[in-house]
């Protein structure tokens, strides 16, 4: 065969192998308004989208931070998701390996009687490609372009286990803070209802109370030490909770700052007489950054759940066409060159080399309709994954829209309930001091004791929530990693 004849062999050769059966990809359209529902925030020209703050930036607890820090080093579920990474790029690396012959150094021997008494021997020894796919239809190339999307799905799944993390492990925080002032709070009430006991018992011991009052009051205060039970249990199990995704135990320092106690005591117009008033402990400051919503839109290129749904898709896509190519021949090739004697000795000497080649084509004509069936497979994983694509998209869609109604709401809740606990500390005392001066009966104290212990934890819960939801909002959005 002359050069030019072979220069244009390789490039038909080229042009063949660049043939693709990948349907052409487009993007789905998302199933979700243009809009988040609910009234917006005002848009602020230069603002940094939610997705774009680092969570060094999002949360300002230099705590918080470091705790953070140590669980993106320890955390196990976050290994994993870095491990599998790596063994997708593996498995991309095969696939791609697969467009590649693969040669290496063989040597046989064989003897044999040769029918007349003697042995007949033949040794050789050379270079040898076996089975070489050539990719005339795209068939490898799919699959390789399949493999390539899921590397890249790992590596959004690997920074979705980021986010997540991230969020865990603030939302975990802010609630053994906040039931470390719940606990505060009930150990002040405990004390608070210790001593309304103990002069419940004294009245009742002179005669000027009657049973009922004392055994209300030991119900009370059963049921205040029963709370702080609660209480510490919660506590423990958010401490196990922390363990868990820091990866080892917390340590000490890195945890929230135990609360702030306000004086417990009410001077009353009595003269020497006070009342002991159950005071919440005072609140930690805000630590989170606020964060701009966006458009829905931004979604799709921020949060990486759905990146990792998307090359999914593009994946499913992508092995529809090595489906298709599987219809049509599949060529391959095998070669040898060396050297051939029937005595070792012979082996390389002059006269002994050679070569050959075996090229064969493999047209299916009849296969009891098993690549249809394949064909009918990837078809329906790629509609399964439009559907999964999709559903991500209104996932992400509602998380936003829950974090933003919370972020509209909780604020109003909060100073209402603020409100409301003043209010009823100050009934507290007033209850107090009538009963003292037997205006009104012990029954109006215990009520009025129990609605501001009541208020107060609902209180310290919605603090927390209202933390929790700016933390759901910055996770909804795609924060807490950085390409």
């Amino acid at each position: 065969m002359n050069p030019p004849r072979i220069v244009l062999t390789l490039l038909a050769v080229a042009a063949l192998s660049a043939c693709s059966f990948i349907p052409k990809y487009e993007r789905p359209e998302a199933p979700v308004a243009s809009q988040f529902p609910g009234p917006q925030p005002a848009a602020v020209a230069g603002a940094t989208s939610g997705a774009d703050i680092a969570w060094q930036e999002f949360i300002g607890d230099a705590r918080l931070r470091d705790l953070v820090a140590l669980a993106l080093k320890n955390n196990r579920d976050l290994r994993v998701a870095t491990l599998n990474i790596e063994q997708v790029r593996a498995q991309y690396q095969i696939r791609r390996a697969d467009q590649f012959p693969t040669i290496g150094i063989g040597a046989s021997g064989n003897r044999q009687p040769n029918g007349t008494g003697g042995i007949t021997s033949l040794y050789s020894v050379g270079l040898a490609l076996s089975s070489w796919e050539i990719d005339f239809f795209g068939r490898l190339g799919s699959l390789k372009e399949a493999a390539l999307a899921q590397y890249l799905a790992s590596e959004e799944a690997q920074r979705a286990a980021q986010t997540s993390l991230v969020a865990a492990v603030a939302s975990t925080w802010l609630s053994l803070q906040a039931n470390d002032e719940l606990l505060a709070l009930t150990e002040s009430t405990v004390a608070t209802r210790d001593e309304s006991l103990r002069l419940s018992k004294l009245r009742f011991d002179a005669g000027a109370t009657s049973a009922l009052d004392l055994r209300q009051a030991e119900s009370l205060t059963a049921a205040a030490q029963s709370a702080l039970a609660q209480q510490r249990r919660l506590r423990a199990l958010d401490l196990n909770a922390l363990t868990l995704l820091v990866g080892q135990t917390p340590p000490a320092e890195l945890l929230p700052v135990p609360p702030t106690m306000p004086a417990t005591v009410v001077a009353t117009t009595t003269g020497a007489e006070v009342v002991a008033v159950p005071t919440a402990p005072v609140p930690a400051a805000s630590m989170l950054r606020e964060v701009p919503a966006g458009l829905p839109s931004d979604l799709l290129t921020r949060r990486a759940d759905i990146r990792q749904a998307e090359q999914q898709l593009i994946s499913a896509n992508a092995n529809i066409g090595a489906a298709r190519a599987a219809f049509f021949p599949r060529i391959s090739l095998t070669a040898s060159a060396g050297t051939a004697s029937s005595s070792l000795s012979g082996l390389f000497k002059d006269g002994s080399w050679g070569f050959t080649l075996a090229p064969q084509a493999l047209l299916p004509i009849f296969d009891a309709g098993r690549n249809r069936a394949n064909l009918d497979s990837s078809n329906a994983a790629r509609d399964i994954a439009i559907a999964q694509y999709e559903k991500a998209i209104q996932t992400a869609f509602r998380e936003v829209a829950d974090a933003l109604a919370g972020s509209a709401t909780l604020g109003d809740q909060l100073s209402a309930q603020e409100l409301q606990a003043r209010a009823e500390a100050e009934r507290f005392r007033l209850a107090e001091l009538r009963y003292r001066n037997g205006v009104a009966s012990f029954l109006d104290v215990l009520d009025a004791q129990r609605s501001l212990f009541t208020t107060q934890q609902a209180l310290a819960q919605t603090r927390l929530a209202q933390q929790q939801n700016q933390v759901n909002l910055y996770k909804a959005l795609g924060g807490g990693w950085k390409e």
